[in-house]
């Protein structure tokens, strides 16, 4: 009998974690051939989440309760949840109850056929418009700058196996980004539909700040692409320039007419000098990852763990 184990970050979910535990084990008993573990991870979440999961924790030898110090996103804790797993099978999901964990059999059969990650996709999504928005964003920023395939859909809602598991746990950095990955280790990527449910309370977490900061780990992370882009951009303006300085010499020699000085001058001036400090601030932010990764900067610090000793697949 395989195990499974269901990893679930927890923020502002005192009203929804409880009936997504209690969907997990309904979906789990249709399966006879696999037993399952939940590790929940509370992201300091302001409300009462931590007690709810506490409470759930003690009460089922098979959920274990993580709280974590301070904020350090979703990505952060995903990547706790899973270093306290055991199972052959990783399962991550929202713990909003958007996520339909009664149709996990589907990603579940996808592994046993051979994928080695199944992420859900979902034909209509029930969701804001800004994070619709921001979900589009992030789909064309790992397709560009991870060589994500196109017509693959990566969400919130995926299944691994456990060498992938253990291989993404190798990354110790403090700017885990969990598609990254995904992509670099593995191409036996493959999507199954479900049904993407409406938010029965409360709001998505992420701001945009958090979304902008979780598209910077996404390709300075995992990518080189932006500073060969920076490369190439530089290199269209030293030719845009020299074009330019050719054409007023031509013109001085055979029209006896010169440029405008102060304008042409002052639109340059800001077209290079912007696009020097953007690029500057680039270079910056991958030189600061790496000085805050050198200096061992923790992806996550764990307060408590909900029990001491885990007893992964105890009969509640």
């Amino acid at each position: 009998m395989k195990l499974v184990s269901f990893v679930i970050p927890c923020y502002r979910s005192e009203h929804t974690i409880t009936a997504v535990t209690e969907e997990i084990g309904a979906a789990m008993a249709k399966l006879a051939d696999f037993d399952y573990e939940i590790v929940l991870v509370n992201d300091c979440s302001p409300d009462g989440t931590f007690a709810v999961i506490r409470a759930l924790a003690e009460g089922n030898a098979r959920i274990t309760a993580v709280d974590l110090a301070k904020n350090f996103g979703q990505h952060a804790a995903l990547m706790c949840g899973m270093r306290h797993t055991a199972g052959d099978y990783v399962v991550c999901l929202d713990d909003d109850g958007q996520t339909p964990a009664d149709e996990v059999g589907k990603l579940l059969e996808k592994l046993e056929e051979g994928c080695d990650v199944v992420y859900a996709s979902y034909e209509v999504k029930q969701e804001s418009g800004f994070r619709r928005f921001g979900s589009d964003v992030n789909r064309r920023m790992t397709e560009m700058m991870l060589s994500k395939p196109k017509e693959l859909e990566l969400t919130s809602y995926f299944a691994a196996r456990r060498f992938l598991v253990d291989e993404m746990l190798r990354y110790e950095h403090c700017y885990p980004y969990v598609m990254g990955l995904v992509l670099r280790s593995t191409k036996k990527i493959c999507n199954v539909p479900v049904t993407h449910r409406a938010r029965e309370t409360g709001s998505s977490g992420y701001t945009l700040g958090k979304l902008l900061s979780l598209w910077m780990n996404g390709f300075t992370s995992f990518s080189v692409k932006p500073l060969r882009i920076s490369i190439w951009a530089g290199v269209a303006l030293a030719v845009f320039g020299f074009l330019y300085a050719l054409i007023a010499v031509i013109r001085y020699f055979t029209v006896h007419q010169a440029p405008l000085g102060w304008t042409t001058n002052t639109v340059l001036l800001l077209l290079v000098g912007g696009f020097i400090l953007i690029m500057l601030g680039l270079v910056g932010e991958y030189v600061g990852r790496v000085f805050m990764c050198v200096n061992a900067t923790p992806q996550y610090v764990e307060r408590e763990v909900v029990p001491q000793q885990r007893r992964s697949g105890e009969d509640a």
